[in-house]
């Protein structure tokens, strides 16, 4: 990448008010809103933010950071001018109604994200593109010194999510991933009754979600008038315009995304991570459909554990404690003791009691979060790790590109999670990264 970012750290708006407030010599006057009185939010005590990616999860996400007073959206940046327009429109209309900040009207729209970066006002970032543009924003955000809402997965490939993990580490940057499970008091629960034994030991873990993304072989169509297709397509391959790439259909294509493995993928493998205790590690080898007589694909941990990728026919094929409850996505863990079943907006378990069991008073409890936008926000101001950090991030994406790579190269394959490295196969190694085009490439 040739644009290259200041680590300096300019001074704030927070930074500005205090200054200007603590030096003045001459009383000053000043509207409420300012001061924080009657109910507001002091711009001092405010978190600002940028939006990169005004799609749905990115107006989802904007949604969930300002539901906190704390919090206010400054610009916006989308290749789409009807998308970034419209987020300004509304959400001017929602400021000027709520009184919230004075300044409402100011609100700014860019086609590219490096103009939000560049702006010493703004705090931090939220990142809620198609996965192939995750890195690239992640990394020159950190480098500007703001802090991260990143949504899943982190990168397309394994050395992308390390590097995006090193550049917030190295600029001391709070990035909190947008697998947003671990803030649900479901999972939690699901977690800590494997962590702490209650089902026995965890021979299999089944993860139902959709399978792999494929080769994109759609015909060219005319580009919509205000979509700028270069720079939606980035660092990915240039290939001509089709609408079941843009909108929406790009997680069915592997130089966008990783399909339905990555998708829910990176949700559900990220708490059986969790769960295993495995966040700063993950499986040691990957094992196809169709060897060893297993009808699906599986991840075999150092422990022995296996977890296998359920979709299609091996949900039929497989040996189900019970049968799960309904046809959505979920996650079965199966020990010699017992089982768990979890999903959004259930959590079954066998014995049964093991729902409502009390942890006993040695039990490990895990990170404890019942808002996850909210979680972010506090550890901008506390500067501590988040219940996603970046580092968990990357290693539940890691678990996601290991099944794909799996399912495309049909093989058995090692894994060194210690170096995060295929052991003794170079084929495979290829997939560890991905090529960019040069006008996007990280030097």
């Amino acid at each position: 990448m040739k644009t290259r970012f200041s680590t300096e750290q300019g001074a704030t708006r927070r930074l500005f008010l205090k200054g200007v407030l603590g030096s003045a010599a001459a009383p000053l006057i000043l509207p409420s809103h300012v001061l924080g009185r009657e109910g507001q939010i002091a711009p001092s005590n405010r978190l600002t933010f940028g939006l990169i990616g005004c799609g749905g999860m990115g107006g989802g996400d904007a949604v969930h950071i300002h539901q906190e007073r704390r919090a206010q959206l400054l610009a916006f940046a989308d290749p789409h001018k009807t998308r970034r327009d419209e987020f300004v429109k509304t959400w001017s209309a929602r400021y000027a109604q709520k009184e919230l900040i004075g300044d409402y009207a100011g609100l700014k729209a860019y086609a590219d994200f490096r103009d939000i970066l560049v702006r010493k006002d703004i705090d931090g970032v939220i990142v809620a593109t198609p996965e192939h543009w995750h890195e690239i924003p992640v990394i020159l955000a950190a480098q500007a010194g703001k802090d991260i809402y990143c949504e899943k997965p982190l990168g397309m490939r394994m050395k992308e999510g390390r590097r995006m993990v090193d550049a917030v580490r190295r600029y001391g940057r709070i990035l909190q991933t947008g697998s947003q499970q671990r803030s649900n008091g479901d999972f939690r629960r699901a977690a800590e009754l494997v962590r702490n034994g209650y089902i026995g030991t965890v021979h299999s873990v089944y993860v139902r979600v959709g399978g792999p993304s494929s080769e994109c072989m759609q015909p060219a169509q005319p580009v919509p008038e205000g979509l700028d297709w270069d720079m939606w397509l980035g660092p990915a391959p240039y290939r001509p315009f089709n609408d079941r790439i843009h909108p929406g259909g790009w997680r069915s294509f592997r130089d966008y995304a990783g399909g339905g493995t990555t998708d829910w993928g990176a949700h559900h493998f990220d708490i059986v991570q969790w769960a295993l205790g495995m966040d700063e590690s993950g499986p040691v080898a990957i094992v196809p459909a169709g060897y060893d007589n297993n009808p699906a694909l599986y991840l075999r941990y150092a422990t022995g554990t296996k977890v296998y990728h359920v979709f299609g026919d091996a949900l039929e094929k497989l040996a189900w404690p019970s049968p799960p409850k309904g046809d959505s996505n979920g996650i079965t863990f199966i020990g010699d003791k017992g089982w768990i079943e979890v999903d959004r907006g259930h959590i079954r378990t066998f014995p049964e009691y093991l729902a409502a069991q009390p942890l006993a008073g040695n039990d490990v409890r895990l990170y404890r979060s019942k808002n996850h936008h909210l979680d972010f926000l506090d550890c901008i101001w506390s500067r501590q790790k988040p219940i996603c950090d970046v580092e968990i991030g990357c290693r539940s994406a890691t678990v996601c590109h290991l099944a794909n790579i799996g399912h495309w190269l049909n093989r058995p394959l090692r894994w060194d999670p210690v170096k995060e490295t295929f052991i003794d196969d170079e084929p495979a190694s290829r997939w560890l990264d991905r090529p960019k085009r040069e006008a996007w490439a990280l030097t």
